[in-house]
C-alpha cells in the first residue's frame, strides 16, 4: 500500500508576516518649538539678511530658519527683524521676495490674533554680551572698518553660533584665528570685504 502513497517533504513553516514597523517619534526640544525664540538666532539671521552682497543661498537659508519661528511682539520691536523681513519682500530675486512675503504675512496675522499670549525668549547675559562686543571690536580693527560695522557683527555671530552659543575655549580660539587672518592676510581680508568669500565659509574654515 505504501507504494501507492506519494510522500512529500514537509514544508518549513512559512515565516510570519511582519507587521508594520513601529513609528519612530523624535522628542521635541524646547528650542524646536515655534514660539520659543532664541534672540541671538534672530539677530544672527537679521545680520545675514542685512549684509550687502549676500548670495541667494544665504538669504534663503536665513529666511527658512525665520519661517520656523514666530517672535513675540516684544522681540519684533527690540530686534526690528520685522522691518528687515518686510524690506526683503522687495528683493529683486523672486524666490527671496516670495519667502519673505510669506513670513511677514504669517507673523503679522499671528501677532494680531494672539497678541495676549506670552512667548518664551532666550537671551545672553550681560557678561557674555560684553565679551562678544570686544570680539567685534577686534574684528572691526582687523578688517580696517569702523566700530560696529555689520560685517564684523555678522562674522562674530557666525563664530558664536558655531561654538554652540557659548563663550568657550573653542569660541575664543576661533575669534583669535579670524582676527589673525584678517589682520595678516590681505588677500583673505579683501575677499571677505568684497563678499567673494562668504562669512559662513570664512568662519567655518577657521573653526577651532
Amino acid at each position: 500500500m505504501d507504494r501507492f502513497v506519494v510522500r512529500r517533504a514537509r514544508c518549513p513553516e512559512s515565516p510570519r508576516r511582519a507587521g508594520p514597523a513601529p513609528r519612530a517619534y523624535r522628542q521635541a526640544t524646547l528650542e524646536s518649538l515655534k514660539r520659543v525664540v532664541v534672540v541671538e538666532d534672530i539677530k544672527r539671521w537679521k545680520s545675514m539678511l542685512e549684509l550687502p552682497g549676500q548670495p541667494k543661498e544665504n538669504l534663503i537659508e536665513a529666511l527658512e530658519e525665520l519661517k520656523k519661528k514666530i517672535p513675540s511682539k516684544e522681540v519684533l520691536l527690540s530686534t526690528k527683524i520685522g522691518h528687515t523681513v518686510n524690506k526683503m519682500r522687495k528683493h529683486s530675486d523672486h524666490d527671496v521676495a516670495s519667502l519673505a512675503k510669506d513670513i511677514y504675512t504669517e507673523w503679522r496675522t499671528f501677532i494680531k490674533d494672539h497678541s495676549n499670549k506670552p512667548s518664551i525668549e532666550v537671551r545672553s547675559d550681560p557678561k557674555t554680551e560684553a565679551f562678544r562686543k570686544n570680539a567685534r571690536k577686534l574684528l572691526c580693527e582687523a578688517l580696517d572698518l569702523e566700530i560696529d560695522h555689520p560685517l564684523a557683527e555678522n562674522i562674530e555671530r557666525e563664530a558664536f553660533h558655531l561654538s554652540s552659543r557659548l563663550i568657550s575655549a573653542p569660541y575664543r580660539r576661533t575669534v583669535r584665528a579670524l582676527v589673525f587672518s584678517l589682520k595678516h592676510k590681505p588677500e583673505i581680508r579683501a575677499e571677505v570685504k568684497t563678499g567673494m568669500l562668504t562669512v559662513p565659509a570664512f568662519v567655518q574654515s577657521h573653526k577651532k
